[in-house]
């Protein structure tokens, strides 16, 4: 399945269940907003999950391209990417998490051809503050999904006690990457690979860490395009799906490089592609800043790999 399709198909199933489709907005935030960066899908709808009425409605969908760089020297493995898109869906105060979860698991096995045997699903396994995610995990166990219960891995955002902010438990879907049958679970085997994050948004956590009840609960779903569609389509890397072709023709031509560094140059240099199209040029600090970062790690891998053409 091409991406485009996957992105049809994904969009189509949720518009069918009530959700409206918003247009994604560009990686740069509305002024005022600290972030140098779009970086989720969610971040574009902040004030609405704090409860500003949508003129949409309560159920939404979209596609949003996303910008990280917390995870920048992973860039090069067989999943990070700088920028991505994520697809989502939120219910703003709507539908509860087991809800979406259910809507999920119909999408990937039925939608998108997905072997039900090739999943697996983690849940919070709750914590001194709050209890178990029992909804999800016997959402899970009915649907026969092998489901593992963890604390800080599954509970969003898992940041420091000074992250302020609506918080709460998810359930993140896993789909096994190895050859050969399903092994152990998500947090013991790294060939199972997360592709979708469900969110209940259930709490606001204050600066002391202490934990509010939110008067709405959301959910927030997130789903990368490039590593589900690279799993889909049965690519070892996320460089190798379909969306990659372009860049996987080109830089071989230009430069001899091993595989990491060949994935690191096409990376950064479509990430710089798309910065550049929102406007952005190098600068010293903010965002010019990251794009010369960019530009000079591309220029260091291939002073490295290929010294007499760089």
């Amino acid at each position: 399945m091409r991406t485009e399709q996957l992105v049809r198909t994904f969009v189509e199933f949720y518009e069918e269940r009530g959700h409206r489709r918003i247009t994604g907005s560009t990686l740069l935030p509305p002024p005022g907003d600290p972030v140098l960066f779009t970086t989720s899908g969610m971040h574009p709808l902040t004030p609405y999950l704090k409860g500003r009425p949508h003129p949409l409605g309560r159920r939404l969908v979209n596609v949003q391209r996303c910008l990280r760089t917390t995870d920048l020297d992973e860039v090069g493995d067989t999943t990070h990417l700088t920028v991505f898109e994520m697809l989502g869906t939120w219910s703003l105060g709507d539908y509860e998490g087991p809800a979406s979860l259910e809507w999920g698991y119909e999408l990937l096995t039925e939608g998108l051809g997905v072997d039900p045997g090739l999943l697996h699903a983690t849940v919070f396994g709750g914590d001194e503050r709050t209890g178990p995610d029992t909804a999800s995990l016997e959402l899970w166990q009915g649907l026969g999904v092998p489901v593992e219960p963890t604390a800080e891995d599954n509970w969003w955002p898992n940041g420091s006690e000074g992250t302020v902010g609506p918080c709460g438990p998810d359930s993140e879907i896993f789909l096994w990457s190895g050859d050969g049958p399903p092994q152990s679970t998500p947090t013991r085997d790294n060939r199972w690979v997360e592709v979708w994050n469900h969110v209940t948004m259930t709490h606001h956590r204050l600066g002391d860490g202490s934990l509010v009840p939110l008067p709405q609960r959301n959910v927030d779903t997130g789903l990368g395009l490039e590593r589900l569609a690279s799993l889909l389509q049965g690519k070892p890397s996320v460089f190798s799906c379909d969306l990659f072709d372009p860049w996987r023709r080109l830089v071989p031509a230009l430069w001899e490089l091993d595989e990491p560094s060949l994935r690191l140059v096409c990376d950064h240099l479509r990430s710089a592609v798309v910065i550049l199209g929102d406007g952005v040029r190098p600068a010293n600090t903010g965002r010019g800043y990251v794009l010369r970062r960019l530009v000079r790690r591309v220029l260091t891998a291939l002073r490295r790999d290929d010294p007499s053409r760089s």
